[in-house]
């Protein structure tokens, strides 16, 4: 109960430092220039916070999906890795930026493969030649699907010809003609291309590639599969540590600033400061949430849902997301019903409008008592005997709180 009280006072306290200056309510040109200023020290606060988080090196950097392709998945086989190279050649070179990884420290099992890689991608004529290959084999696949449309048109109308007996140029011929001209070309593509895949694979840097690709063994897969999952798992403890380094140190300054504005009664900078102290909490408690959320839940939704899919049980988990979200609106429900639509600030809304605390309604000017319902609007002041609202806090002429709570309970002041 005390600590209750407590943080009423202080939630009381915060309130009146944030919404007056010198105990008079800010005004709106006042209250518009804090709240751009709270709106841009936020977002200086998250983009230095974005920086510095930066220097930290993610899992996705130390073992990027290159290596994990390769090494753990190992998903570059002799068919295909050409193609895979290809595709990451191709797409360094296109873009003006440098890898997100590329500066980044890597995993001693995936720096013999990056390495071979970036320096295929520095190789401007390299490039080019895989920029070829895949022209060529885009044209391949165009002529092919091509063939085999044509397969189809031919053989329609082979059966059509056979039916109709038609003498002379009939549009098989022409199929015919056209089918020869393109296999033809597909054959000449599919030189070309082999052509260009051998004097790719004859090039050094592709050859020491090749050479490492063979390389990991069973016991470094299992390896980097364990560094992964612990990098994975401590992560987020290592980033919110990262992150409470630049925010913390914020978060005192203004501390500081706003104690010692409040002692030496400077009013303009209390307010400052208040608003700036709430701000750089902001981004404390966003955080916090954040690394609470992926180190426990997340992970245990997951173990959870991997759990019930192992025995067929997965309906169980759409029943406790709707008994989950059953339970959060009806907290919500209870909040806003105790905290913004309570009896206590229904009355008082009722008693600020001149409506009646019994049913809401318009009353006229000086009405005793509701003549819509009968319910009688004051009662004496235990101070000084003036008639007070009912349900109001203090009295309206010596200004005296009130000895009831505010829409309590009360005996039937009704007439009769």
């Amino acid at each position: 109960m005390r600590l209750k009280q407590a943080l009423s006072r202080a939630a009381a306290r915060t309130r009146q430092q944030l919404t007056h200056l010198d105990s008079q309510p800010l005004g709106r040109a006042v209250l518009v220039v804090v709240l751009l200023l709270d709106l841009f020290i936020l977002m200086s606060i998250f983009d230095g916070l974005a920086a510095h988080t930066r220097q930290l090196t993610a899992p996705d950097e130390y073992i990027p999906h290159t290596c994990r392709a390769v090494v753990i998945d190992e998903t570059w086989t002799a068919d295909n890795r050409l193609g895979r190279l290809a595709a990451l050649a191709t797409a360094g070179s296109a873009s003006p930026y440098p890898p997100r990884d590329a500066k980044a420290e890597h995993h001693p099992l995936c720096a013999p493969y990056l390495e071979r890689i970036a320096r295929i991608q520095a190789d401007k004529a390299l490039v080019r030649l895989f920029e070829t290959h895949q022209k060529v084999e885009r044209e391949v696949r165009e002529q092919q699907l091509a063939i085999d449309r044509l397969k189809g048109a031919y053989d329609t109308s082979l059966l059509e010809r056979m039916a109709g007996d038609t003498p002379g140029q009939t549009p098989v011929d022409a199929s015919r003609a056209e089918f020869h001209t393109r296999t033809a070309a597909l054959d000449g593509l599919k030189a070309q291309a082999a052509t260009l895949a051998q004097t790719i694979n004859a090039r050094d840097d592709i050859q020491a590639l090749w050479a490492v690709l063979d390389k990991p063994s069973e016991a470094d897969r299992q390896q980097l599969r364990d560094d992964l999952q612990r990098l994975n798992f401590w992560f987020p403890v290592k980033q919110l540590g990262m992150q409470l380094i630049f925010l913390l140190p914020l978060f005192l300054v203004f501390r500081a600033w706003n104690s010692a504005s409040l002692h030496n009664g400077r009013g303009l900078q209390t307010l400052v400061s208040a608003h700036l102290l709430v701000v750089s909490f902001i981004p404390i408690l966003f955080k916090l949430v954040e690394a609470v959320y992926r180190i426990i839940p997340h992970r245990l939704l997951a173990a959870l849902f991997e759990f019930l899919a192992a025995f067929r049980l997965v309906a169980i988990w759409h029943y406790l997301v709707m008994a989950a979200v059953i339970a959060a609106a009806l907290g919500v429900i209870h909040f806003l019903q105790k905290k913004l639509f309570s009896r206590e600030r229904l009355l008082e809304r009722r008693i600020a409008r001149g409506e009646c605390q019994g049913c809401g309604k318009h009353l006229p000017a000086d009405s005793a008592a509701c003549p819509f319902c009968g319910y009688a609007q004051f009662s004496p002041c235990p101070h000084c005997q003036g008639l007070m609202h009912l349900h109001g806090r203090y009295c309206r002429h010596c200004g005296q709180p009130a000895t009831r709570a505010p829409g309590a309970d009360l005996p039937d002041h009704s007439p009769g």
